[in-house]
C-alpha cells in the first residue's frame, strides 16, 4: 500500500470545508491500508503536522517544511517519505492549478485533475465556452471584469439586463461551495451582487436563472460517469449554509431521472470531462430546464466537497464503489499516472 500526502486546509475561502473533507479521507485511505500523513495549510500559506485526533483537522501543529524542485518534506531534522499526495484543497490556490504546478515541478504523484484542467475548470466563463464548443448546452451567461465594472458599472449592468432576464444569479469566475454568490431579481440587487463577488475576483459570471432541477455526476478517469445526483434545496437555491449547514436541504443518489435522461446526463458529463482536459476525477453539474427538459451546464469541480455524505462519493456509492475504494482507487489512477509520465522521451 501507498505512503498518502494529504494535504488540507489552504489559502482559499473554502478553507474549513477542506479541513472537514480531510477527515474522511484520512479515514478511508487508512481503511483500505494506507499510511496516511495528514499536513494543513494554514491561510497565510504555512504548512503543519497536525494533530489528527481532533476533528476536523485544523492546520496548526509542528512546522512542516516543503522544499521544490526536491519535493522533500520535513519536519525540525526528520524526512516524510510519501509516494503520493492527495490534496483535498478545494478553491484558489490548491483547485485551481496552482499546487498541481508545484507537484509536477517537484515530480510528485498526485491525485486529481493536471494543471491545465484544473485552471480551465476553475473559470468558470472559460469552462462554459469550451463546453460549448463541444456541443454541450449552458444557460446563457455575460462576462464583466473589474475594470469595466469601475469605468462604467450602469452601463456593464444595462448589457446584463439587454442579454438575460432576472433572475440571474452572481458569482466570482474562481470560487467554489457558493461563496460570493448572489441572486438578483431587481437592478439593485444585481448591482450589490456584482459589487459582491469582486471582493473574492477580478472577473464576474453574471448566469441566466434557471428553473429546473440540479443534477451532478461524479467523474473518474476513463472518462467514467457514475449514476447521477440531486441537489434538492428546501427553500431558494443553494448556499454556501445549505450545503453545509441546513438539514433541510439534501442530496439523493441516484436522482429520480429516467433511464435515457441517466444515460443522456452521464454522456454530456463525460463529454464536458474530455473537452476541459480533465483526469483524474470531477464533479460535474447541470441544471435540468424545466421548460425544455434539456440538461444544461453549470460548471465542473475538480476536487469537490469530499466528506463521507457529500455528493461525489454518495454518487459512486449508489454506482457500487464504497467510500474506502474511490479513495483508494485516486491513489492507485495516480500512482499510474505517474508511472506512464515517467516513461516519457520528454517530460
Amino acid at each position: 500500500m501507498a505512503r498518502v500526502l494529504l494535504l488540507f486546509g489552504g489559502r482559499s475561502a473554502e478553507h474549513e470545508v477542506s479541513c472537514s473533507s480531510a477527515v474522511s479521507v484520512h479515514d478511508a485511505l487508512e481503511a483500505a491500508g494506507h499510511r496516511v500523513v495528514a499536513v494543513g495549510i494554514d491561510r497565510d500559506g504555512d504548512w503543519y503536522l497536525p494533530d489528527t485526533s481532533q476533528r476536523p483537522f485544523r492546520a496548526e501543529g509542528r512546522s512542516v517544511r516543503f522544499s521544490i524542485p526536491s519535493g522533500e518534506l520535513r519536519v525540525g531534522d526528520d524526512a516524510i517519505a510519501t509516494d503520493v499526495v492527495f490534496p483535498v484543497l478545494h478553491g484558489p490556490k490548491g483547485e485551481d492549478g496552482s499546487m498541481q504546478g508545484v507537484f509536477e515541478i517537484s515530480d510528485l504523484a498526485y491525485v486529481g485533475c493536471g494543471v491545465l484542467g484544473s485552471a480551465l475548470a476553475m473559470d468558470k466563463d472559460l469552462a462554459k465556452r469550451i463546453v460549448s464548443d463541444a456541443g454541450v448546452a449552458t444557460a446563457p451567461w455575460v462576462l464583466i471584469d473589474r475594470e469595466a465594472w469601475t469605468t462604467d458599472a450602469e452601463r456593464m449592468a444595462g448589457v446584463v439586463q439587454r442579454k438575460l432576464s432576472f433572475p440571474v444569479f452572481v458569482k466570482p469566475v474562481a470560487q467554489g461551495s457558493s461563496i460570493g454568490i448572489a441572486r438578483a431579481s431587481t437592478a439593485d440587487e444585481l448591482t450589490a451582487g456584482v459589487s459582491r463577488a469582486f471582493r473574492y475576483d477580478d472577473k464576474v459570471v453574471v448566469e441566466q436563472g434557471i428553473d429546473g432541477r440540479e443534477i451532478e455526476v461524479a467523474v473518474l478517469d476513463g472518462p467514467r460517469a457514475s449514476a447521477p445526483g440531486e441537489v434538492v434545496v428546501a427553500d431558494g437555491w443553494y448556499t454556501y449554509d445549505a450545503k453545509y449547514a441546513d438539514e433541510s436541504s439534501r442530496f439523493e443518489a441516484p436522482a429520480d431521472l429516467s433511464p435515457t435522461q441517466a444515460e443522456r446526463v452521464r454522456g454530456l458529463a463525460e463529454a464536458a470531462f474530455t473537452a476541459l482536459s480533465l483526469d483524474g476525477l470531477a464533479r460535474v453539474d447541470f441544471f435540468l430546464d424545466s421548460a425544455t427538459g434539456d440538461f444544461l451546464f453549470n460548471e465542473a469541480n475538480t476536487m469537490p466537497g469530499f466528506t463521507s455524505i457529500s455528493g461525489f462519493p454518495k454518487m459512486w456509492m449508489a454506482s457500487g464503489l464504497s467510500y474506502p475504494q474511490l479513495c483508494d482507487h485516486l491513489v492507485q489512477a495516480a500512482l499510474k499516472r505517474q508511472e506512464a509520465r515517467a516513461k516519457l522521451a520528454i517530460r
